[in-house]
């Protein structure tokens, strides 16, 4: 694929992300942009949101944009930034550096790697400067994305699993799929389903990424529609493999429940740390269930018996 089909194909998966979103209304506050916060090596962009009211130990929930989104699109997008005002919830929103596309680095090595570099870095960077500013909650910082946001997501928890509690990745493909040592290589092989690995060699790239880590690994949940034409469905299935081997959960699932979340929608649980849902004739524009997304960080919850990491 040249790079002007993959520029092409970015601005219409845009096109059709930005029409399917709502508009984030009622939000009581502006996006702040943070200039200086820490080791950032691609320049990615910071914008904080920071309702009336936190927590007294604010959770952070990290959303990165889509390709050819930015920040404020994002913050737009749902309902996420609103619903942070009435539960007191950190949100940060990065902006991709790539101006040819804005979609992120979920390619190269550097980004696949712990404290490597790439977009990764530059965004941890920015929460590690947030729970600093805010005396936000260590133990409780997510990441949530759609598209391109799906993939960083599943790079942040395979990269820095010792910053992230749990992720939430809609239409997204699994960590190192699109690996290609170089800054936002387009993996056509990846993008069309036709990477397919076991779990033991999934979990081996995702291990390799911190190989001297052996703690906590984050809990996670993957959404896919059936009729993805832009990220083939079976980058459903290789998340599945990937993340059940990680967390050493089955491989099959312990329970399937129909029309769930929404109608349409099966989604397969694995155990308590990640489930999978297939949504039934859903396009790659898959819309955010702001709902899930809060149950599944247990973003709504404060105080001290909160779904966290381990201290």
């Amino acid at each position: 694929m040249s790079q002007f089909q993959v520029v092409l194909r970015c601005f219409f998966i845009s096109l059709s992300l930005l029409s399917w979103f709502p508009v984030a209304l009622g939000a009581a506050n502006s996006l702040i942009q943070i200039k200086d916060f820490g080791l950032n090596p691609t320049n990615v962009t910071f914008y904080l949101y920071v309702p009336s009211k936190l927590q007294a130990k604010p959770p952070i929930l990290v959303n990165p944009h889509w390709c050819h989104g930015d920040a404020s699109d994002c913050f737009k997008g749902t309902q996420l930034a609103t619903l942070a005002d009435t539960y007191g919830y950190l949100m940060i929103f990065p902006d991709s550096p790539n101006t040819a596309d804005k979609c992120w680095d979920v390619s190269s090595n550097a980004t696949l790697t712990h404290n490597g570099g790439g977009d990764s870095l530059g965004i941890v960077s920015m929460v590690k400067y947030t729970l600093a500013k805010y005396n936000a909650d260590p133990t409780r910082v997510f990441s949530m994305g759609t598209s391109s946001g799906a993939m960083m997501t599943n790079v942040l928890l395979g990269s820095y699993p010792d910053i992230f509690a749990a992720g939430s990745a809609w239409a997204g493909v699994a960590f190192g799929c699109f690996a290609g040592n170089g800054y936002d290589v387009w993996s056509n092989a990846c993008a069309t389903g036709t990477i397919n690995r076991t779990g033991s060699e999934w979990k081996a790239i995702v291990e390799a990424a911190d190989p001297g880590y052996s703690g906590f690994r984050p809990k996670m949940q993957v959404f896919h529609g059936t009729a993805d034409t832009t990220l083939n469905p079976q980058n459903l299935q290789e998340e599945i493999k990937e993340w059940t081997a990680v967390l050493e959960l089955p491989s099959t699932p312990v329970k399937t429940l129909v029309d769930y979340y929404e109608k349409g929608w099966t989604t397969y649980i694995y155990g308590d740390s990640f489930q999978a849902t297939s949504a039934a004739g859903v396009t790659h524009n898959i819309q955010t269930n702001e709902t899930v997304v809060l149950d599944w960080f247990d973003l709504t919850c404060s105080g001290s018996k909160c779904y966290s990491r381990p201290s």
